[in-house]
C-alpha cells in the first residue's frame, strides 16, 4: 500500500495548457493579448459544423469534441454570406483557394499574409512566401494587411494615420513556437497596433484579421465579446 502511494506521488503530471489572457497598457492605450504555445495548447480554426456556420463563441463550445473554450477570436475576414474572403484550410480541408493579387479593402492591400497552423506551431506568413515555399497547414487563414514583415512594419502605416477603429489580429515567432492573439480595448491607428507588435511583444511577423467587428472570448478574463454572427474564426480548445 505504501509502495503504491509512493509510486502515486511521483507519478509524472500532464503538462498544463500554455495559454494565457492578459490586459496591457502601451503607449496610452489598451490592448487584450493571449499567448498560445502551438505544440501544447490545441489551436484550431472554425468556420462550420456539418453545413452551418458556427457563427459566434457559444456554437464552438457546443460542439461534441469541445468541453472548454478558454480563448477564442474572429480569424480573417468574410463576406456578406460569413464565406472566408481569402485562403482558408479547416483540419487539412481547403475551402478557399490563395488569392496573391492586390485588390480593394484592408484586405489587397498587400503585403497581405496566411496565418498557418500545424499540429506543433503557428507561423504568419507573407502570402507570396506561402505560396513560393507550399506551406503545408493543417489549417489557414489568409487576411491583411500584413502588420509586421520581417521586423519590419507595413511601409504604408503612417505615424500621424487617423483611421482609427478597434483591431485584431496575431503575431508569431520566426520558428512558430508561439503566437500571441491582440485586441485592441479603443481604437487604434494601424500604426499604433503594428507597433505593439513588434516594439512591445517582439514578434517579427504579425498579421491584421479585422476591425470594427474585433471580437475575444477570454473567460479568464470575464470577457465573451458579443455581437453580429462571424465567419473564420479561431480558438484553444479542451
Amino acid at each position: 500500500m505504501r509502495l503504491a502511494l509512493a509510486l502515486l506521488l511521483v507519478w509524472p503530471a500532464l503538462p498544463a495548457a500554455a495559454l494565457t489572457c492578459e490586459n496591457i497598457s502601451y503607449l496610452g492605450k489598451s490592448y487584450t493579448a493571449c499567448t498560445v504555445d502551438p505544440a501544447v495548447d490545441d489551436l484550431r480554426l472554425f468556420h462550420k459544423n456539418g453545413d452551418s456556420i458556427l457563427g459566434s463563441f457559444r456554437a464552438i463550445e457546443g460542439l461534441p469534441d469541445v468541453t472548454a473554450l478558454p480563448f477564442a477570436m474572429n480569424a480573417g475576414m468574410y463576406h456578406a454570406d460569413r464565406a472566408p474572403v481569402g485562403h482558408y484550410i479547416e483540419n487539412g480541408v481547403e475551402v478557399m483557394r490563395i488569392i496573391p493579387n492586390a485588390g480593394p479593402g484592408n484586405f489587397g492591400l498587400l503585403p497581405n499574409g496566411v496565418l498557418c497552423i500545424t499540429d506543433t506551431s503557428a507561423r504568419v506568413i507573407e502570402t507570396l512566401r506561402y505560396v513560393d515555399e507550399s506551406t503545408a497547414c493543417r489549417d489557414a487563414t489568409q487576411s491583411g494587411p500584413m502588420l509586421v514583415i520581417d521586423g519590419a512594419l507595413h511601409p504604408r502605416f503612417l505615424p500621424d494615420g487617423t483611421s482609427r477603429f478597434l483591431r485584431n489580429g496575431v503575431g508569431t515567432t520566426a520558428d512558430g513556437d508561439r503566437a500571441v492573439f491582440v485586441i485592441s480595448n479603443e481604437a487604434v491607428s494601424f500604426h499604433e497596433f503594428a507597433s505593439f507588435f513588434r516594439d512591445h511583444l517582439q514578434l517579427p511577423d504579425a498579421l491584421y484579421f479585422d476591425g470594427k467587428v474585433s471580437r475575444l472570448h477570454a473567460p479568464a478574463l470575464g470577457r465573451s465579446d458579443f455581437g453580429a454572427q462571424m465567419g473564420p474564426m479561431v480558438g484553444v480548445v479542451e
